[in-house]
């Protein structure tokens, strides 16, 4: 007897979405699932990325097509559902702290875990745990949020984004202000701890070393659809045929060593 197929729990059907004029999505699908391998959006800047992941999370409502969240339909969950879903979806944005800048990283992180144990969603990490999941030295602990660097707050609200043991990380553009050099850690270890802890990940980003050093898994976002899916190197090393997608080539162009490295 064959095991049973891991169940989506996160899945976006001939998606179709905008803001009132043209849709900027127009037929996506997508399907996110626990356990399995973390997946990339790969696409320039204006493609919808960020729309598709708002879509997912409601904050978009589709003129088309549906996201489902268990199967239930995500911009008409009941309040409990609801707050179920904020606790199992959580989303990293690109300037994503949502927290009173005055307080410690420690007293941020300390209540994020206070507030999801409370839900029901204890994770049995500390605040070093957390710290060490995201590159963050210990020593930071008593400093600021207001006094870190750009990129140990995108960290930090990486590492609130884990006090609740999510069901799916959505990452939009989660690294920007991080030191290139410390891009491929950071992903090493988010890597470790969704599958230590079955969390699904969604990637968006116009970074394709990071996308490629995260994601098995790679869709090429383009005129609102998915022009390209597959592992990253299958996709670039089909960037020269004649029947590549302009976005795909591209992507090849703009990031010559990544393309190298992962052909």
């Amino acid at each position: 007897m064959s095991a049973t197929s891991p169940t989506p729990i996160l899945r976006a059907t001939e998606l179709v979405a905008g803001y009132g004029g043209p849709a900027v999505l127009r037929g996506v699908g997508l399907e996110l699932t626990p356990g399995a391998a973390p997946v990339g959006i790969l696409g320039e800047s204006g493609v919808g990325k960020s729309t598709l992941v708002q879509a997912l999370v409601g904050q978009v409502r589709p003129t088309g097509g549906q996201v489902t969240f268990e199967g239930r339909t995500v911009s008409r969950l009941g309040r409990r559902d609801k707050k179920r879903f904020r606790g199992a979806v959580r989303t990293v944005a690109q300037n994503g702290l949502d927290i009173d800048l005055r307080w410690t990283v420690d007293r941020a992180l300390t209540g994020a875990l206070t507030d999801a144990r409370k839900a029901g969603r204890a994770n049995g990490r500390s605040v070093a745990d957390l710290l060490e999941d995201v590159a963050l030295e210990p020593r930071l602990a008593s400093r600021t949020v207001h006094s870190l660097s750009g990129g140990e707050k995108q960290r930090l609200a990486l590492g609130l984004a884990l006090t609740t043991r999510p069901d799916v990380l959505l990452l939009d553009e989660p690294l920007t202000a991080v030191d290139p050099s410390m891009r491929g850690e950071i992903a090493r270890r988010l890597a470790d701890t969704a599958r230590e802890q079955s969390t699904a990940v969604l990637l968006v980003s116009h970074d394709v070393e990071l996308v490629g050093r995260l994601c098995p898994t790679v869709h090429v976002l383009a005129d609102g659809v998915f022009v390209a899916s597959g592992p990253l190197p299958q996709i670039l090393a089909a960037a020269g045929d004649d029947d590549a997608h302009v976005a795909v080539r591209d992507l090849a162009t703009a990031a010559p060593l990544a393309a190298q490295r992962f052909r």
